[in-house]
């Protein structure tokens, strides 16, 4: 009876698995052109899309820059000086770190980190042991070690679009940059005021994410990215229908449309729902009222 019984359970058991992978087949509706939903403890690849298509990934590349840093035990509380070499010449993205910026190699990684800092994350590397090609020349030796075959690194920021992986790839890249405890606080910090010294001003900075400040998420790392031609990214390590959760989502377009995107992920996962993509919103042209002139040019009414 027992054996019975345990065969019943078993079958139950394969049919409940079985309907729960054919309802989850579909998947979420999603706007990123690639992305992955992996069970952080069996590997188990909940949802693919474009999984191995090889993309540039911006600001993600700062996770690997973290781990090298880290990885070369270097003295947190050292001061580093934010130099010409750290202007972003490239796509000239702005920055709040003025020419002669003193802050901790600590600092630094949290502001990389937390609030995606190019000019933070570009002078780890200078300061890294040889610079900034040793720098470079360690993130790729990283990747080999982690199993990212389709990932090539070409600096410390993501500000190049020649920093290129897979969604596959960076969810390796996630659950060994949470073995490192800084990596994974400094990643989910909600935010972080920092004392200038050169100019006394204490400057506050925010976390390029705001799912880390939502009580609907539990995170436990993250970093977002962006440069035109990656999208809009993020990879996450967050608590989704009581498992842990890699959540990867790569070149997305329109602002929101990555947490848009992670909220349906979450929301498919908790529920089983498939969440609408909202349509956008369509602008009305004012109404040109017949023979009706001004100086000349015709006068448009249009709705407040």
């Amino acid at each position: 009876m027992k054996k019975l019984l345990s065969t019943v359970v078993f079958a139950g058991f394969s049919w409940f698995a079985v309907a729960m992978n054919s309802a989850h087949a579909a998947g979420p509706n999603l706007l990123s052109s690639a992305a992955l939903v992996l069970d952080a403890q069996s590997g188990e690849a909940i949802y693919a899309k474009n999984a191995n298509a090889v993309t540039p990934i911006a600001s993600i590349t700062k996770l690997m820059t973290a781990m090298i840093v880290l990885d070369a035990d270097q003295f947190l509380d050292e001061k580093l000086e934010i130099g010409v070499d750290d202007l972003d010449y490239l796509k000239a993205s702005k920055s709040r770190l003025g020419m002669g910026t003193l802050l901790t190699r600590r600092e630094m990684l949290q502001l990389a980190l937390m609030s995606s800092e190019n000019r933070a994350s570009n002078a780890l590397g200078r300061y890294f042991p040889g610079g900034t090609d040793a720098a470079v020349k360690a993130m790729n030796a990283k990747a080999k070690t982690l199993g990212m075959t389709s990932s090539r690194f070409a600096d410390t920021t993501g500000l190049s679009p020649n920093n290129v992986s897979t969604a596959r790839d960076l969810a390796l890249l996630v659950k060994a940059a949470n073995t490192y405890p800084l990596i994974a606080k400094y990643s989910t910090q909600s935010d972080q005021y920092v004392q200038i010294d050169t100019t006394g001003q204490t400057l506050h900075f925010n976390n390029s994410n705001a799912l880390v400040k939502s009580s609907g998420w539990d995170i436990s790392l993250q970093k977002t990215g962006f440069i035109r031609e990656a999208g809009r990214c993020v990879v996450m390590l967050a608590q989704i229908a009581q498992r842990p959760v890699v959540v990867v989502l790569l070149d997305s377009v329109g602002r929101f449309s990555r947490l848009g995107d992670a909220h349906r992920v979450k929301t498919w996962m908790e529920t089983g729902e498939v969440l609408a993509i909202p349509k956008p919103k369509v602008v009305k042209k004012g109404k040109v009222k017949r023979g009706a002139k001004h100086s000349g040019k015709r006068v448009v009414k249009r709705k407040r």
